[in-house]
């Protein structure tokens, strides 16, 4: 979908996900110490302004402005402030070795320009700097409920290690998140990697 469509998506009163940050985001992020963070296709800028309420410096870039929008308000809710940065992910160029982290949760691309926009990622990690990816799993089609239908832009774990050269994988697994008012949790492929 183009940014045209996620506008459309995005358009209605209320968020089209929760306020609450994602759980695996949580989960891996909560016991870093804060820098600057990169929150790349943040849509309604709930990860984000999770990561500014912790401290966080956070650049959010996403190519609907609408999903922006709607980030910005939740931010002014929240009482913190975040970079909102409206581009196409698959041509912004964040500045190299600036970041301790970058966030890539729910980027639904090919396999060649989700590659692009990984290699972009990584280079923007400081060293020491954590990457850490979020996304719908290709077994999701079979074992899981909701996320996209389209083969072509679901992950597997292997997927998007091979885009990580330089970077040291620490986990990169197949997870299972609970899905409300669905008896089947959703499978998602979770990758965490530190730049040396």
């Amino acid at each position: 979908m183009g940014s045209q469509e996620w506008d459309q998506r995005y358009a209605g009163g209320d968020l089209v996900w929760t306020a609450e940050p994602n759980r695996f985001v949580v989960a891996e992020l909560q016991d870093l110490a804060p820098g600057r963070a990169l929150d790349v296709a943040a849509g309604e800028g709930r990860n984000a302004v999770w990561l500014a309420d912790r401290g966080w410096h956070v650049t959010a870039v996403d190519f609907s402005a609408v999903g922006l929008d709607k980030g910005r308000r939740l931010a002014e809710r929240a009482g913190v402030a975040v970079d909102w940065v409206c581009a196409d992910v698959r041509e912004y160029r964040p500045e190299p070795e600036s970041f301790q982290l970058v966030l890539v949760a729910y980027l639904q691309l090919r396999e060649a320009e989700m590659g692009t926009v990984l290699r972009r990622a990584a280079s923007a990690l400081a060293p020491g700097g954590v990457l850490l990816l979020v996304g719908h799993d290709v077994m999701n089609l079979s074992e899981g409920t909701g996320g996209p239908q389209d083969r072509d832009v679901l992950h597997t774990p292997e997927s998007i290690t091979r885009s990580l050269g330089g970077l040291t994988v620490v986990r990169a697994e197949r997870v299972r998140r609970p899905v409300p008012g669905s008896p089947r949790d959703a499978v998602d492929t979770l990758v965490r990697a530190v730049r040396s």
